[in-house]
């Protein structure tokens, strides 16, 4: 399998995020999620400008993985918490975490999940929270083999269709 090389990303990337943050979004979804809906989705919160406002906001981090010719193939973003729980003082939310489907196994999750958590404790986070589909159960697998546990529970609007994700925390000390 291609090495994936993980970087900060940076202003320049936010072409390639907003592809990257679409693909993995529909290929994710596609199967479950109406049409016009998760069009809609991802043309507002997988846009270029919402990515350049992201990479432009000290409070987030966009980390972005390439294969060695520079394609991008996975991403997470790190920013303050914004769920529908009370928080803490401590607390970051990975707001997205995803990788193409044929980078995924072989431990790039494992290797992007710890870069992650590498991040959020160099910036003083106590907790990582993050939300998840409830019919997501592989992904809800690798947060349990990371040490998240369910504390919650939201509504996640794709489009003007609601859906149900469960909220993990994860301890960092």
């Amino acid at each position: 399998m291609t090495p994936i090389l993980w970087r900060r990303a940076e202003a320049q990337d936010a072409a390639a995020l907003s592809l990257l943050g679409g693909a993995t979004f529909l290929a994710s979804f596609a199967h479950d999620h109406p049409g016009d809906a998760l069009i809609a989705h991802i043309r507002s919160a997988h846009g270029e400008a919402y990515y350049a406002a992201a990479l432009a906001d000290r409070n987030q981090l966009l980390l972005i993985g390439e294969t060695p010719l520079g394609a991008p193939v996975g991403y997470a973003l790190l920013t303050p918490p914004a769920l529908s729980i009370e928080t803490r003082e401590g607390d970051l939310e990975l707001k997205r975490i995803y990788l193409l489907s044929s980078w995924q196994g072989g431990g790039n999750g494992a290797r992007l999940m710890a870069l992650v958590m590498e991040e959020a404790r160099s910036r003083g986070a106590k907790r990582l929270l993050l939300a998840v589909y409830e019919r997501n159960e592989q992904a809800q697998r690798f947060y349990a083999r990371h040490g998240f546990t369910e504390v919650g529970e939201t509504v996640f609007m794709v489009g003007d269709v609601p859906f149900r994700d469960l909220i993990f925390a994860a301890p960092l000390e």
